[in-house]
C-alpha cells in the first residue's frame, strides 16, 4: 500500500469529485468495483488459455526466462496503467486517450486514433471474440458453419441489448462475468498445482542451450505475446466519464486490476506447468485444455471450454461497455456522425454509438475481415497508446502547480519508460515487417478524407476544441 499513500494527497487538496450526473452528459454510475473489475474483465479473454506456448517456444523452453517475461510484461502495463490513472483523474470524461491525445496534440491525431478504433481496433476486437466463442462453443455442442456465423451474430447482439438498455446493467453482468473466470483460473491452477506432476518428472527447463543472441530476439517475440495477453487494460479509461469519484477510483482500479491480472496470470502459468512441464507447455496449442485433461481426465477439457466461453463473453460485452465512449466524445466534437452524440432518453446511455459500434462488428465478423485487418494495425494501436502516456508531460507542463488528487509514483520515469518500451516495439515492427507497416499506416492515414469533410460540416465545434 505504500504507493497508495504517496500518490494520493489529503481531501484538503484534491480536487472535487465529479457531479453524480454531469450536465447533458452521461451519469455517473460505475463504482470502484465496477471499474476494477472492468480492467480485469476486459483483459482476460483466450489469451491466458492460449498465449503460454507462444511464450515458452521463441525462449527454447527456458521456464525461468518465460515466467519473467510474463512478470516484464504485466509490470509494463502497469507503468502504463499508473499514468493512465493520473490522465483519467485529471480528465474524467468520456473518451479517455482520445481525450487526452485531442487536448495535448490536437484534433487531427485524436480522430485517426478514434477512426482506427470504430473501424479496425474496437469492432474488430469483438469480431475476433465473437467468431472465436462459437468456435469454442463447437467443443462443447456439434457446430456447423453456417450455425456458426449466426452464434457470433447472436452474441453480439445479446451484448448489444444489455448495454443499450443501461450502463448499470452492463457492468453488473461484467462483474459476475468476470467474478467467474477469474475464480475459474484461480480454482483450476490450484487443482493443477496439487495434482500436477510436470516438476516430478523432469521436464523443467531451466537453462536453453540457445544462443544469447538468439534467446534475446525469442525474448523480444515473446514479450509480444504477453503483451498481446495483457490488452485491453487501456479501456476503462473510455467509461471515465460514467465512474463515480473518478479522481480516486480510477487511479486505483488501475493500480488494483492491473496487479491482479498479473498475479492471475503468474499463477495460471505456474499451474500449465506443474501439470505438462516446460515441455508439455509448449507442446500444447490450448494449454489450458490440455492441463486440465492431463490432470483429471479429457471430459475435464469441457468445463474449461466452458470457462473460455464466459472469458470471451465477458472481455465482448466489457469493449462494448467502453469504446462506443469514444465515439459519443468524437460526435461530440463534430468530427464523428452527429447521431452518435445522443444520449438515450430512457436508457442514458449513447445508445447509437453502441449500436453503430456492435453493427460494424458483425459485419467484420459474417465477413472474416478483421483478421487481416487487425494484423496490420494492431503496432498503430500501440502508437496510440504511447501517445496518449505523452500527454501526462503537456498536462503537467501547462499546469506545473494544478493539485492533482494522484500523480504517478515514479514520475518522470514511470510513463518514460512505458513510452520507451512501446516506441521499441513499435520500430522493431516497422522494420522487421515493412510492407504490414506501410498497409497498416495507409489504413489509419485513409481517415484524412473523412476528417476534412467533418470539419467542413461542423467548422465550429471541431475548432472549438482543436484550440483547447
Amino acid at each position: 500500500m505504500q504507493i497508495l499513500r504517496s500518490s494520493f494527497t489529503t481531501p484538503a487538496v484534491t480536487a472535487r469529485p465529479a457531479a453524480s450526473r454531469p450536465s447533458g452528459g452521461l451519469p455517473r454510475v460505475l463504482t470502484l468495483n465496477d471499474m476494477v473489475l472492468l480492467v480485469i474483465g476486459t483483459v482476460i479473454g483466450s489469451g491466458i488459455f492460449l498465449v503460454p506456448r507462444i511464450v515458452l517456444r521463441p525462449v527454447g523452453n527456458n521456464v525461468p526466462l518465460a515466467l519473467s517475461i510474463w512478470l516484464a510484461g504485466g509490470v509494463l502495463s502497469l507503468l502504463g496503467a499508473l499514468t493512465y490513472g493520473e490522465l483519467s483523474a485529471m480528465k474524467p470524461q468520456a473518451g479517455g486517450l482520445y481525450v487526452y491525445i485531442r487536448d495535448c496534440f490536437g484534433l487531427f491525431p485524436a480522430f485517426l486514433f478514434g477512426w482506427t478504433f470504430f473501424f479496425v481496433t474496437g469492432a474488430g476486437s469483438i469480431a475476433t471474440l465473437a467468431v472465436a466463442f462459437s468456435a469454442y462453443l463447437g467443443q462443447i455442442v456439434p457446430v456447423v458453419p453456417w450455425m456458426a456465423k449466426l452464434i457470433s451474430l447472436l452474441m453480439i447482439g445479446v451484448i448489444t441489448v444489455v448495454n443499450v438498455r443501461g450502463t448499470r446493467q452492463s457492468a453488473d453482468l461484467q462483474n459476475i462475468a468476470t467474478a467467474i473466470k477469474a475464480g475459474g483460473i484461480v480454482l483450476m491452477a490450484s487443482v493443477l498445482l496439487w495434482l500436477g506432476r510436470g516438476y516430478h518428472h523432469g521436464h523443467i527447463s531451466i537453462s536453453s542451450a540457445m544462443p544469447i543472441h538468439s534467446l534475446l530476439s525469442g525474448a523480444g517475440l515473446a514479450l509480444v505475446s504477453v503483451l498481446w495477453a495483457y490488452e485491453g487494460w487501456q479501456y476503462a479509461a473510455f467509461s471515465a466519464g460514467e465512474a463515480k469519484n473518478p479522481q480516486r477510483n480510477l487511479p486505483l482500479a488501475f493500480l488494483m486490476g492491473t496487479g491482479a491480472l498479473i498475479a492471475l496470470f503468474l499463477f495460471a502459468n505456474l499451474g500449465y506447468l506443474a501439470a505438462l512441464g516446460g515441455s508439455g507447455v509448449a507442446a500444447s496449442g490450448r494449454v489450458a485444455a490440455t492441463a486440465v485433461a492431463a490432470v483429471i481426465g479429457p471430459s475435464a477439457a469441457k468445463v474449461v471450454a466452458l470457462m473460455i466461453l464466459i472469458a470471451i463473453g465477458s472481455a465482448a460485452n466489457s469493449i462494448v461497455l467502453t469504446a462506443p465512449r469514444v465515439y459519443y466524445a468524437m460526435a461530440l466534437d463534430g468530427v464523428f456522425f452527429r447521431k452518435l452524440s445522443e444520449i438515450h432518453p430512457r436508457f442514458q446511455t449513447p445508445a447509437f454509438a453502441i449500436i453503430a459500434g456492435s453493427v460494424w462488428a458483425a459485419l467484420l465478423a459474417v465477413t472474416g475481415t478483421f483478421e487481416q485487418l487487425l494484423t496490420y494495425v494492431v503496432f498503430i494501436g500501440w502508437t496510440f497508446y504511447a501517445l496518449a502516456a505523452a500527454s501526462i508531460f503537456v498536462y503537467r507542463r501547462r499546469q506545473p502547480n494544478a493539485a492533482l488528487p494522484y500523480r504517478v509514483p515514479g514520475y518522470p520515469w514511470t510513463p518514460l519508460i512505458f513510452i520507451v518500451t512501446v516506441a521499441a516495439f513499435v520500430t522493431n515492427t516497422i522494420v522487421a515487417e515493412p510492407r504490414r507497416a506501410a498497409i497498416g499506416m495507409a489504413v489509419v492515414l485513409a481517415g484524412a478524407p473523412a476528417y476534412l469533410v467533418w470539419r467542413k460540416l461542423n467548422p465550429r465545434r471541431a475548432v472549438l476544441k482543436e484550440g483547447r
